[in-house]
């Protein structure tokens, strides 16, 4: 069967099926739309359209297994030790996948219901884009949202969860809010009532590679949302935890409904549902997002982003909480200034701020260990992380006391302080309870310490025993048989057997008719050799390609005593293992807000690191309209000088006040009007996430929203061209803008005609000045704008300045008061590699458009130059007709004594005179 010809599945089991496929195919009749992986035992088989799909997303091989109505099952499959990496394939490419396991020991139903019995399976978890737990499918350093978006008559509410933290939060919206929000979190996954997921215009979410999923509508009601979300938080009401929109009640109950369903029932433990009142964050849209290359620059990547850039964290959950705290900077003076302050402390005690680090080195992700537990996938090294980080909080709490004389207080550290508590007795318990060396699974035994159970020591070394007992019958029956490469094995079809080659088979298979010993299959149990010359019987068992496999009586009895030890050990170790797991989730409270702790203190020392090690410095900020910025510098561009070795970033100064809040920026391309524009934007990101800043000085009222044009790009998906892109750009800010945001505009009107260009560019900077009254920066190319810096008194001008030198154009990169003259665009297109024909021509048609203006230049330079003419000669660089050029008679000197010269007859001194003498035909001295 062709990957063109899905076999689709019956909806009823056929009367030609098997037991195993009626199985399967009911259980794939609950999960339609998710990649079944089918437990059979060493492997997770797909069938039918799903092994199609999933042979072509996974590049594995489609193979068949029986027939269903006549024809061949298309079947694949992959190994259970490796499932991990394939499921997370499969959820990057789109899939939902869902894990159906044996719930039931093979030899158990065999004992129960017969020979043929099919095992008991069930779905234990749907993994999807945003509920994914384990770390090998996670990004340690970054969050894992899953969104569920609700709208109940006119409002919107947004809600969200990583389900590996246990993070829950909400936000009520209005439309126009939706994408900005969407963009902060950058879910993998986002909820939708049937009704919005029909709306087209809500299909723009998945965007940015979240996956989008329709849920009923009745997962999204709101009274029945809210009887979910008190049941799980065993609360009576949920006013405790914020004062919550019906939209925003419905959104919180469908991502608990959702995560319940993927998980089959098991809740993990989530934190109390946080609510972000509004106008708590600073606002950003995605445009603005993307053009600050905030989380990732515009080519998708990571590196060369403002987040890389300052991202001093040890721990992944300080990343995750700094890439959050950077997403979302605050508006409240307050919580900024306690930031702050715990910044300070930090950066003032360098020596404290070392040996954090070195403490937060050895502090693994609790956060996620405890989600894993909670939910029954916990492993002995998840309970290892929890032991070994809280065995560490004395020392760090000791640290943090070293940041203060006696008597100070910085509320963010003394809350760190208190939230990380004391955890003696769980950190004793756990280091006594657990091996050094632990296995990755519980279910491989071998993690409980030896000396903490004294009954499965005993029971380990009765296992152990047996172990001997196998060594010292496989050397008796070496030689019994005299075959040397005889080897007891163990598999969990068969058991244990005896294995020899193929070869040697023969002189085992005729012990089948030799004389049982005195007391017959008793006595053979009880280890009883018989006479002596009589012969161990061998019954055979399985024949394969190379290898021929038996069984003894003797081995069976010495089998079910081995099983016996090792299942009674494991069942031991795993309820020592349930029972630590209980104790942990006992306090999982305390153990979560250590955790969250841990997670703000590594932020503070990292931007303390960062401030320290690049010469930042702290802001100031208030509730005014002020902007001064004095040195300011852009961090990742300096970053990236400072690692080149280059020149050190030209440092500039930006003031915004009342009295002269728009600055419209001419300058010449590429001397660093969009550095500029993009540092000061970035310098009030950091300052109002908590940060200190690259800049001498930073003194600023704080910012609400802040908006970024800069650049271009097209839209073809939904097909708009560069200058709608910016025109929609533009139209958003000069809506949404207020008197307190910051707004940077970059080339606006530069997509369109010349006129229609600064048109639209002369009315956008009049309503900047006298509608929104924000504080602007505004660079242009069009210098006829200088012109309204006599009307409009809050606007100043300023330039980029730089330096002609011998016929060359230094920047310097300086922003000075004042305005440009030229672009030096022709320059530019020099350093790019323009053909020097091009450039000429160019600097042609520029002096006869600097002739004139409007209309009449262009007229006149249609006459004058034949631009449209293809015979018509280029002059190359440099010029005029004369001693180099074509004159208008014909060939000039120099022409003419090139076209003399015959290089193949000339020595090398002739060709050397050859050569000066054209030098001074073109001096003009022959």
């Amino acid at each position: 069967m062709t990957a063109g010809t899905p076999l689709l599945l019956p909806l009823d089991p056929p009367d030609d099926s098997t037991p195993l496929m009626a199985q399967y195919l009911a259980i794939k009749a609950e999960h339609p739309d998710s990649l079944l992986f089918f437990r059979m035992g060493d492997f997770y088989e797909l069938f039918f359209d799903d092994a199609i799909r999933a042979s072509e997303t996974l590049e594995i091989t489609l193979t068949k297994r029986g027939k269903l109505r006549g024809e061949d099952i298309p079947m694949c499959g992959v190994p259970v030790h490796t499932w991990e990496n394939y499921a997370a394939r499969a959820i990057r490419a789109g899939h939902k996948v869902a894990i159906c396991e044996q719930l039931e020991d093979p030899a158990e139903a065999r004992r129960k219901r017969g020979y043929k019995a099919v095992v008991e399976r069930g779905i234990v978890r749907v993994m999807t884009p945003g509920t994914l737990t384990e770390d090998s499918l996670l990004e340690s350093r970054s969050a894992n949202y899953l969104c569920a978006l609700s709208r109940v008559r006119d409002g919107f509410g947004l809600a969200w969860v990583d389900v590996s933290t246990g993070e829950l939060a909400c936000e009520a919206l209005e439309e126009g809010g939706i994408l900005p929000a969407v963009a902060r979190l950058a879910p993998g996954e986002i909820l939708l009532p049937e009704a919005l997921f029909q709306d087209s215009g809500f299909r723009e979410l998945s965007r940015d590679g979240a996956a989008l999923t329709p849920l009923a509508a009745a997962c999204f009601d709101s009274e029945n949302a809210r009887k979910r979300l008190e049941d799980y938080f065993q609360v009576a009401s949920l006013d405790g935890f914020g004062a919550f929109s019906r939209a925003e009640v419905s959104a919180l109950g469908a991502v608990l409904d959702y995560v319940r369903l993927t998980q089959a029932g098991r809740m993990p433990r989530l934190l109390a549902p946080r609510r972000l009142e509004p106008g708590s964050i600073l606002e950003i849209d995605p445009a603005t997002r993307r053009n600050l290359e905030l989380a990732e620059t515009l080519s998708g990547s990571r590196k060369g982003s403002l987040l890389a850039c300052i991202d001093r964290t040890i721990t992944g959950a300080g990343a995750r909480l700094l890439a959050l705290w950077l997403s979302a900077p605050l508006t409240d003076p307050e919580g900024i200034n306690r930031r702050l302050d715990a910044v300070s402390l930090l950066f003032d005690a360098p020596d404290v701020r070392a040996d954090l680090r070195a403490e937060l080195a050895g502090c693994p992700d609790v956060m996620r260990a405890l989600t894993r537990i909670s939910l029954s996938r916990g492993s002995p090294r998840d309970l290892a992380t929890i032991g070994d980080v809280l065995a560490r909080i004395p020392r760090i709490r000791a640290l943090i006391g070293r940041t203060r004389l006696p008597g100070e207080a910085a509320a963010a550290l003394d809350d760190i302080d208190r939230d990380l508590g004391t955890h003696t007795e769980l950190v004793y318990e756990l280091s006594r309870a657990l091996a050094d060396e632990l296995p990755p699974l519980a279910r491989d035994g071998g993690f409980i310490r030896a000396g903490y159970s004294p009954e499965l020591d005993e029971l380990r070394s009765l296992r152990d025993e047996s172990n001997r007992q196998i060594a010292l019958l496989q050397a008796k029956y070496i030689d019994e048989t005299r075959i040397q490469t005889l080897k007891i094995r163990h598999n969990n079809v068969l058991g244990y057997f005896v294995e020899v080659p193929a070869a040697r088979a023969d002189a085992l298979m005729t012990s089948n008719v030799l004389k049982r010993p005195e007391g017959g299959e008793d006595a053979l149990l009880d280890g009883a050799g018989g006479e002596a010359g009589e012969k161990t019987l061998f019954t055979h068992r399985q024949t394969l390609a190379n290898q021929v496999r038996f069984v003894t009586v003797e081995l069976s009895g010495l089998e079910d005593r081995i099983r016996g030890a090792a299942d009674k050990a494991l069942a031991l170790e795993l309820s020592l293992f349930a029972t630590l797991c209980e104790q942990v989730l006992e306090r999982a409270d305390a153990l979560s807000r250590a955790a969250e702790a841990l997670a703000r203190l590594d932020v503070f020392q990292g931007l303390a690191e960062i401030a320290g090690t690049c010469g930042w410095t702290r802001p100031v900020l208030d509730t005014s309209l002020d902007f001064h910025i004095e040195g300011g510098r852009h961090p990742v561009v300096e970053d990236a000088l400072r690692a080149s070795g280059e020149s050190a970033f030209v440092a500039n100064d930006c003031d915004l006040g009342p009295g002269n809040r728009l600055w419209l920026l001419t300058g010449p391309n590429m001397a660093g009007k969009s550095t500029f524009l993009r540092q000061n934007a970035l310098i009030v990101l950091l300052a109002q996430t908590g940060s200190f800043v690259p800049a001498a000085q930073a003194r600023f009222g704080i910012v609400d929203r802040l908006f970024s044009r800069v650049g271009a790009a097209d839209d073809l998906a939904r097909g708009r061209s560069t200058f709608m892109v910016e025109m929609v750009e533009t139209a958003a800010i000069l809506n949404q803008a207020t008197e307190r945001s910051l707004v940077i505009l970059d080339e606006i009107g530069r997509g369109t005609s010349t006129f229609d260009g600064l048109s639209i560019a002369w009315a956008t900077v009049e309503s900047l000045h006298d509608v929104t009254r924000c504080r602007s920066l505004f660079a242009t190319h069009y210098h006829e704008l200088t012109a309204l810096s006599a009307r409009l008194d809050r606007l100043s001008c300023h330039t980029l300045r730089v330096k002609e030198w011998k016929g060359q154009v230094v920047f310097l990169h300086e922003v000075g008061e004042g305005t440009a003259d030229r672009s030096y665009g022709i320059h530019v297109a020099r350093l790019a590699g323009v053909p020097a024909s091009v450039l000429a021509r160019a600097e042609e048609v520029l002096a006869h458009l600097e002739q004139g203006e409007g209309s009449s230049a262009s007229d006149r330079l249609a006459e004058a130059l034949p631009l449209f003419d293809a015979n018509a000669p280029c002059p190359p660089q440099g010029g005029a007709a004369g001693g180099t050029g074509r004159g208008a008679t014909g060939p000039g000197p120099v022409e003419r004594a090139l076209a003399d010269l015959n290089p193949d007859n000339m020595s090398p001194r002739e060709a050397l005179e050859a050569l000066y003498h054209l030098k001074a035909l073109e001096a003009g001295e022959a």
